[in-house]
């Protein structure tokens, strides 16, 4: 494939030409991945009782699901960027199928391992190469389409739960194979979306193939500097939501003795407020600047976090609120904001930058695994009320957006 393709996706096509209906496809694929990849976590503690697990075995089966995505991601992206494929999509969620149906009818748990590991590198292809599909069917409002996409897997990560809660807890850990139905039905749908990009963007005449990707707007130091700082960003918003993805359900049951059905009921809330708050970053961003968007998500949940291991029931669902819908905005505009940083760059940017939240996210819930079995669960949202406040490095990130917005 020649370079002028693989720049193709940074160019900026007139805002009336953004394909909603391509966004709708790839935001309800996000949605139906992201469900099932949630299951696994909310049925942490039916796999904790049939297999007699510890927090560490529990973190490492998140770790392990994550170390595949965020390993494989960048070298996905790296390798689009140059190689198209316009089918992968498929091809990925149809690992996430194989994956669903072992964990359903794993005997013991290093198969639960190998399944995590499955739908880990089902979402090594899926996420790269959806980023890219959106900012190709933005019309030139990446932030929009970045919060489209992202707002379906936010969406489906909410849902996992009260699927969990209605369906698997009630029948079992077999029950899990039902949702296999939902993975095939996000690879027929994935198939048309394959079949789109290839008829629109690679199967079409090349155009301006001799055109050199645009240079960066920064110099090259600034560029490593603030890839650093994004870094540093995304460690804190990632460590603090595996305290929440993985242990929250475990925090509830074992401080306010709520039963699982009604601290999955609890997590929902949580996800809910993500989903939602989704959906509010990329536009603004959009609007108003992406580092200012970065500022605000990560520094200004500071205040709830630092409370929430403190106060009761109603207060600790309320604060869990508001820092979810808060920091959820954090990643778009992050993404969007270092696809801009390296232009021409967008499948490899966009799988370092989900490999690096998949990687934060399975180390967190290791580490925060064995410092629960060392200190105890509420230790540790004592600890995590911290790292919000590493969002103030935003301060350091260069304005790459001036005379852009709109």
């Amino acid at each position: 494939m020649t370079e002028g393709l693989a720049t193709q996706p940074t160019t900026a096509a007139p805002a009336d030409a953004t394909r909603f209906r391509i966004l709708g496809a790839i935001s309800f694929s996000h949605f139906l991945n992201d469900m099932i990849q949630s299951l696994i976590v909310a049925i942490y503690p039916l796999l904790k009782g049939s297999f007699h697990l510890s927090f560490v075995q529990i973190g490492l089966i998140t770790f392990t699901y994550q170390l595949c995505a965020s390993m494989l991601q960048p070298l996905v992206g790296a390798y689009t960027d140059r190689h198209p494929q316009a089918h992968s999509l498929s091809f990925g969620m149809s690992l996430t199928l194989i994956g669903m149906i072992t964990l359903a009818f794993a005997p013991n748990y290093l198969t639960v391992l190998l399944a995590a590991a499955l739908i880990g590198c089902g979402s090594a292809i899926f996420h790269p190469e959806s980023s890219r599909i959106a900012r190709l069917a933005s019309g030139g409002r990446h932030g929009l389409a970045q919060s489209i996409f992202q707002v379906g897997g936010n969406t489906g990560s909410a849902t996992g739960p009260l699927l969990a809660a209605w369906i698997i807890l009630p029948h079992g850990r077999s029950s899990v194979a039902w949702f296999a139905a939902a993975a095939l039905l996000a690879v027929l749908v994935l198939w048309n979306v394959g079949a789109w990009y290839h008829r629109a963007h690679l199967a079409a005449p090349v155009r301006d193939a001799r055109r050199r990707p645009a240079a960066s707007p920064v110099p090259r130091a600034t560029v490593v500097r603030t890839l650093a700082i994004l870094m540093v960003l995304l460690f804190s918003k990632y460590f603090y939501l595996a305290s929440i993805g993985s242990y929250y359900v475990f925090y509830l049951m074992a401080k306010f003795r709520l039963s699982m059905a009604h601290a999955q009921i609890c997590l929902f809330v949580f996800l809910f407020a993500v989903a939602l708050g989704t959906m509010f970053g990329g536009p603004i961003g959009d609007r108003i600047g992406r580092k200012r968007v970065i500022w605000a998500s990560i520094l200004g949940i500071a205040p709830f976090t630092l409370v929430l291991p403190y106060v009761g029931l109603g207060w600790t669902i309320a604060l869990s609120f508001l820092v979810g819908l808060i920091l959820a905005s954090a990643f778009s505009a992050i993404l969007v904001y270092a696809q801009e940083l390296l232009p021409g760059k967008v499948g490899t940017v966009s799988g370092l930058f989900f490999g690096l939240a998949f990687g934060f996210g399975g180390i967190g819930a290791a580490v925060l695994g064995a410092l629960a079995d060392w200190r105890g669960i509420e230790f540790v949202y004592r600890v995590c009320a911290f790292l919000p406040l590493l969002g103030a490095t935003a301060a350091f990130l260069p304005d790459i957006e001036r005379g852009r917005r709109v």
